[in-house]
């Protein structure tokens, strides 16, 4: 049973592994001689052929250090180096050549071959020793490192899943409560997080819209779709619960929910003290899903591409989500009947490529309406 070793503060209680040193060559009294030298102060395995030399060198736990001959029957030392740095489990594993070989030439191509160091034969004892505790104690400073970027990268992903988790749970929240004053009913939020999806990456690769419509443009998207509306938690109930047509001035009040949201979401951004990408998405949406195609619609009355794509894509999902609802001042279209409205406003309401998208996907379309229906 091997004795642990301790560090010169014992009252650390930290334990130092004995090193295990893999010594390969094909003659035994020189894996006796290595085998004395070295087992006073490390766990010795010796193999005297290359394929014995991979097979442990492979297995777990693998050693810390080979030393390896270079003159072998079967495969070579040359080789045996290179297929161990060729394969993860033994690639990090330093390896120094023992050999009679002493030109530079030989010396070169041991170090080509992924060696970190090269001993020539007949083996000073005394430099044996110090080469093989220095590169053992490189060896440990290498996969301390590696262990604490492998800590760091699993604590950076950890951090990312709890952000992701708190800006979902957000939108939740803040769409929850917007449902709680709206006809509009949870459903409507996830079919129109959706269509906005389908719609996106359909028009991925459009030439229009392909510097815009990354993959992380996407995911920004889904996640800000559902803000769409919340400005209208500011709206007065007699106005956005009114089961008849709106008079121009409740129109004029409703209109402002646009940049109610807006506004809900800058002030959200500003006590956060930062910007955040799915906040800025969610605040194109928000003021500007209203807009249309020739200029004709609110808050700004912007035109063609002046409307952010963000918007754009609202639009389209928004209107066809109503349209296919019953609301208490209207009853349900059809899924043919929607689709013939939206095509309808090809160049006047909604952009003319996105409108070619939809149709594409009109089936698309059905198929969320269907799956997320809302409540009888």
């Amino acid at each position: 049973m091997d004795i642990p070793h301790f560090y010169a503060d014992e009252s650390l209680f930290v334990e130092k592994p004995i090193a295990t040193v893999l010594v390969v060559d094909d003659t035994p009294d020189n894996l006796t001689l290595m085998g004395t030298l070295l087992r006073d102060h490390y766990h010795v395995k010796v193999a005297n052929q290359g394929e014995k030399a991979l097979r442990i060198a492979q297995s777990s736990p693998p050693p810390d250090l080979i030393l390896l001959d270079i003159m072998m029957p079967g495969i070579d030392g040359y080789e045996v180096c290179r297929q161990l740095k060729a394969h993860p489990q033994s690639r990090d594993i330093p390896i120094i050549f023992l050999t009679a070989r002493s030109t530079s030439d030989d010396e070169r191509m041991g170090l080509a071959a992924g060696a970190v160091d090269y001993i020539t034969k007949p083996i000073s004892p005394p430099i044996l020793l110090a080469r093989v505790h220095t590169h053992l104690a490189l060896k440990a400073t290498a996969d301390f490192l590696r262990d604490k970027s492998a800590y760091l990268e699993r604590e950076v992903a950890m951090r990312t899943l709890e952000v992701q988790a708190i800006q979902d749970v957000t939108i939740m929240a803040m769409t929850s409560l917007a449902e709680t004053r709206d006809n509009e009913t949870g459903n409507h939020i996830r079919r129109t997080q959706l269509y906005v999806k389908a719609l996106a990456e359909q028009l991925r690769l459009h030439p229009r819209f392909e510097q815009t419509l990354t993959e992380r443009m996407i995911e920004l998207l889904y996640k800000s779709a559902p803000l769409h509306d919340i400005g209208k938690i500011g709206i007065p109930d007699r106005i956005l619960l009114k089961p008849g047509k709106l008079t121009v001035e409740e129109f004029e009040v409703m209109k402002t929910h646009t940049t109610l949201g807006r506004n809900a979401i800058e002030d959200a951004e500003r006590r956060l003290g930062m910007r955040v990408a799915f906040l800025s998405v969610s605040k194109e949406i928000a003021y500007s899903h209203q807009e249309k195609w020739d200029g004709s619609g609110y808050p700004e009355g912007l035109a063609g591409d002046a409307i952010p794509v963000s918007a754009r894509l609202m639009a389209v999902a928004d209107v066809y989500d109503a349209l296919i609802s019953k609301r208490v001042y209207k009853p349900a279209y059809s899924h043919e009947q929607a689709c013939a409205t939206i095509v309808r406003g090809r160049g006047t309401h909604f952009d003319p490529d996105m409108v070619d998208a939809f149709v594409d996907l009109a089936d698309d379309f059905r198929d969320i309406a269907r799956k997320y229906p809302d409540p009888a």
